[in-house]
């Protein structure tokens, strides 16, 4: 089982396809609690070089929130992440976490329909980039 689905788009300008992952997660009903910029902070940090990219915490208050109610030591596994990264040829790769696949470690069932509805919300923001 994998723990991500993705896409990868080519001839995008990085920033341009993070404004549309911002924008597809709203209409998903996420928010963008976090974005931490991982080229520059390791760059900081260690002075490494990396290609772009980028973490993007994102969270559906709707879906959070039900899933505290049913399992309260869930927020270790919250946010939702989706990155954006800058590949070796140019092109862009959104991955976003399977929340099926991070969920499925925590081993209550009233948990199932919460990921499955969060998943395809996700799939959905991952499909509809161009």
């Amino acid at each position: 089982m994998s723990y991500y689905f993705n896409k990868i788009l080519s001839e995008k300008i990085f920033e341009e396809v993070i404004l549309q992952v911002t924008d597809e997660l709203k209409k998903e009903g996420f928010g963008v609690l976090t974005e931490i910029d991982v080229k520059e902070t390791l760059k900081k940090k260690i002075d490494v070089d990396i290609k772009k990219y980028k973490i993007l915490g994102a969270c559906n208050p709707h879906f959070a929130h039900k899933a505290l109610q049913v399992e309260n030591k869930l927020g270790v596994l919250l946010p939702c992440n989706v990155i954006v990264q800058e590949l070796e040829n140019g092109n862009i790769e959104v991955s976003a976490v399977d929340p099926i696949a991070s969920m499925g470690f925590v081993n209550n069932s009233a948990l199932e329909d919460i990921a499955n509805e969060v998943q395809q919300k996700l799939k959905n923001v991952i499909d509809n980039l161009d």
